[in-house]
């Protein structure tokens, strides 16, 4: 999780994936289906807690720590520019199911390369967003990019 604070004064969060290109472009674009579980989950109540509590949880798990759904940082390393490429179109791919496409009209989603991240620094325009792959934008950028 990465925390931080913008010259506005807002707190940006962003759960940051780094990845070293250990397994298949598939299982990356696979955790994007775990992030918009995530996202969704509301977690049962035991059933001896719902009595004394007196209701059900009815909001996501994670609104107890987050204002919003923190963004969605890929990392991507271990692998040439050709196979960065491949991997954002695995996830931009995976941005087609309905479930994930809802999340990320919520959710900004980016990729970047590590040799361009260290190369002109995390906050350059070097992030893709997985929607929109072709365009290269800053990690602060609009919520719905």
């Amino acid at each position: 999780m990465l925390f931080y604070r913008a010259c506005s004064g807002s707190m940006l969060r962003a759960f940051v994936e780094v990845d070293r290109a250990t397994m298949g472009p598939e299982r990356l674009a696979a955790k994007l289906t775990a992030y918009t579980r995530l996202h969704a989950y509301i977690p049962m109540a035991p059933q001896v807690q719902h009595r004394q509590a007196g209701g059900v949880q009815t909001q996501p798990d994670w609104r107890h720590r987050y204002p919003l759904f923190p963004r969605l940082l890929f990392v991507l390393d271990g692998t040439a520019a050709a196979g960065v490429d491949h991997r954002i179109s695995a996830l931009t791919a995976a941005s087609r199911e309905l479930a994930v496409a809802a999340f990320l009209r919520e959710v900004p989603v980016m990729a970047a390369a590590l040799v361009e991240l260290l190369r002109d620094g995390p906050s350059a325009p070097v992030w893709r967003p997985v929607r929109n792959p072709a365009c290269r934008i800053g990690w602060m950028h609009s919520r719905t990019s």
